[in-house]
């Protein structure tokens, strides 16, 4: 006050973005809709509101969201959008695995498509 200035502060959101730790190990901005549309791919021709898959890209970013780190691998979030999607749609799960989990042979993708007739 001695000084006769006037101070102003202002708030701002953090304009630091989320960052994606790759496989390869490179980093990425997390982008909300990357996930949307490989999830929009693995639901195509199922009974999946567009709704339901933007409440599921929420919970998953709202995961990274709530996390004190900035920084996520790709791999929590694969898991993350798989653990939710197998909830919602089994065959879009599957399809959603088969590209996410990189099945190498037949084999790994009936391994996969046994353990979930399994869990059921």
């Amino acid at each position: 006050m001695s000084c006769g200035r006037r101070f102003t502060t202002y708030e701002r959101i953090e304009d630091i973005p989320y960052m994606v730790i790759k496989k390869e190990g490179h980093r990425e901005p997390f982008e909300r809709p990357k996930i949307l549309r490989g999830l929009l791919r693995a639901c195509e021709k199922r009974p999946v509101s567009p709704q339901q898959l933007e409440e599921l890209v929420d919970s998953v970013e709202k995961h990274l969201m709530d996390s004190p780190d900035r920084e996520i691998s790709s791999i929590e979030i694969g898991q993350l959008v798989m653990s939710r999607l197998r909830q919602l749609d089994k065959v879009a799960y599957i399809r959603f695995a088969s590209v996410y989990l990189d099945f190498k042979t037949v084999q790994e993708f009936m391994d996969e498509l046994s353990q979930l007739v399994q869990s059921n």
